[in-house]
Parts: structure tokens; sequence; C-alpha cells
């Protein structure tokens, strides 16, 4: 299908418990499973004989040390923390790997490396800002938590927002000039801010990341685009998927860390989005497609809520292409 035809398409319960007088320092037990066949061609074993990872967790204002297991996507794995802590899925907002901080960098997409600590934050303070959109770009980067929560990623230097010192990163965004917006993908989220009028005022209603005392500190700006955003460490990484069951892969390759980053930047200079996980589909979708009408084509299979603009397409494939030729 030519590029400018395309369309868009329309738990067992496990226990987890807390690990008393134990350091932090996250580990998964259990050798690693392919997610295709082992080394002599064979199937994978069946799910109950394969061998359970477990990985250390804690919530990130502070607490006891918790294990979970039994996961296969963000869902599920916030179902886990929260049943550790005796909490409600719904409290937590996002989580991030190897840190207690809010740092974008180390937040948890799609894959989790096997060794990797999580830290689980917690809804905060709730607050409610009046924002005047003197300019038609806010300079705000949107993502989501995989659960239904859009929160802000980076906010631009010398921005609309950037100027309103109460608005942080990390910040989940609950309301838009009062309309709940809890579920709403963050390119719908990214789009409804692009869409307000200029030169008006409008009204977010937010909901900060609790913080423990030591974390009160100067507001940062978010991760940087330049900077690496490792998918994981460790021996190997979890990766966790919207539909299908949870794999355990190798460490990205240096082809793939590269495109993944690209496809990401595109994300958000087209979108106003970051996402790991969608920019690790979208390079696995087309690391072997041959022309740009077969990616796109692929694209609308895997992921036909998102009805990408034809450019971003092109831009998306070229940037693919360029890893595989080691140019970028």
């Amino acid at each position: 299908m030519p590029l400018g035809l395309r369309r868009k398409k329309n738990k067992s319960r496990e226990s987890s418990n807390l690990v008393e007088n134990e350091e932090v320092g996250g580990h998964a037990t259990g050798s690693s499973v392919k997610s295709t066949a082992n080394g002599a061609g064979l199937p994978p074993p069946p799910a109950n004989l394969r061998p359970k990872l477990v990985f250390h967790t804690q919530l990130a204002h502070g607490s006891p040390t918790g294990r979970i297991e039994g996961f296969t996507n963000v869902k599920e794995l916030y179902g886990k923390i929260a049943d550790t802590f005796n909490l409600s899925p719904p409290e937590i907002l996002f989580c991030t790997l190897n840190t207690h901080k809010i740092d974008m960098e180390k937040l948890l997409g799609g894959q989790i490396g096997l060794e990797d600590f999580i830290f689980a934050h917690m809804k905060g303070i709730k607050k409610e800002v009046e924002v005047f959109k003197s300019e038609e770009a806010l300079g705000l980067t949107i993502t989501d938590n995989g659960a239904g929560y859009a929160f802000i990623k980076r906010i631009k230097e010398g921005s609309v927002v950037d100027n309103v010192k109460v608005i942080s990163v990390g910040d989940h965004i609950e309301c838009i000039n009062g309309k709940n917006i809890v579920g709403t993908r963050h390119y719908e989220v990214a789009r409804m801010l692009k869409e307000l009028p200029k030169e008006q005022k409008f009204t977010l209603k937010l909901v900060e990341p609790m913080k423990a005392f030591e974390m009160l500190e100067p507001r940062s700006k978010g991760a940087k685009p330049a900077s690496e955003n490792k998918l994981g460490t460790g021996r190997g990484t979890l990766r966790l998927r919207a539909k299908g069951p949870a794999t355990v892969e190798e460490v990205p390759t240096e082809f793939e860390e590269k495109a993944v980053k690209k496809v990401d930047d595109l994300l958000e200079s087209y979108m106003g989005i970051r996402d790991t996980e969608l920019a690790a589909t979208m390079v696995e979708v087309g690391r072997d497609k041959k022309n740009p009408d077969e990616f796109a084509m692929a694209l609308d299979e895997a992921l036909g809520d998102f009805a990408f603009p034809d450019e971003f397409v092109f831009d998306v494939w070229g940037a693919i292409g360029d890893a595989k030729q080691g140019r970028l």
C-alpha cells in the first residue's frame, strides 16, 4: 500500500514479599531464556518450566525492599509492586531503574535489565495551575507510564512552561481545562496541548511524584536529548510488550541503541512525545524491510492506532537505514 493511501486501523496471582536487611542492588534469579529458540534450534520450554525472574523494588520516597515476579507488562508490574506494599496500583505514577530520583534518563520503559533495581514513584501533591499560551509551542515533551498516566518528561529551557515554576518534570497531567485525561495516550495529550489556542489562558491539574526529604531540590529540566539512554544493564533485558508475553533478550546491540535513540528523537520532534518502547518496536518492525512502502504497511499492521504522518515514516525509515550503515 503506498504511503499516501495508508489509513488508521481501527493473572495468576503470585506471592510477593518484603526482604529484610538486604542492601539495595537488584538482581534477577534464574538463567536467561531466549525469546525464540535455544542454541540447538528447539522451541523454548513451556512457561511453567521456565526459570522465574525475580526483581527487587522499593518505593522511591522510602520503603523496605520487596521482591516481585511473574509480570509480563507494565500494568502487571505495577500490580505486583502495589501488592508488595499494600497499595492500590493507580497510586503509582511511574518507575525508575537504579535510582530513587526523578531521573527521566532512568525511566522504566519497555525493557528492564535483569539486574536492574526498580523504584516506584507514588502520587504526591495535587496542584492546579493557569498558563498563558504566549507561543505556539509550550516547550513540553510528554510520555506515559504504560498504564494510563501521561506525564511531563522534559521542559525546554526558556519556553512558556519553563516560566511557570510550579510545573515540574515528572508531573502527571490529570486534567486540561477541566477535562479528565487519565487513560489518554501521550501522543493524544501532546496533540491536545498543541491545539490549545494561542494568546489565551488554560488550566492544568497536575499530580507531582511523592518526594523524600533529600529529594527536595531545584527543578530539573528532565532528560537531555543528546544523552545516552541505556535500555537496560546487566546480562540481558526483560522486554515488556503491550501485546504478547514478555521475553528475555540479549542486551541491545549498538545498532539497536543508536536506532532507537534516533527514532525516539523523531517522535519528540514530530509528535511531542518520547517513548523508547514505541521506538524499539518501530526499529524491530523496520530492520528487515526493503523499502519505505513495505515499512509503512508493517507499521500499520503493528501500530495501526497511531496513523503516523508519511514524512515521519520516511524519516524513521532513513534513520534505521543510517543506523545499519553506521552513519548515526
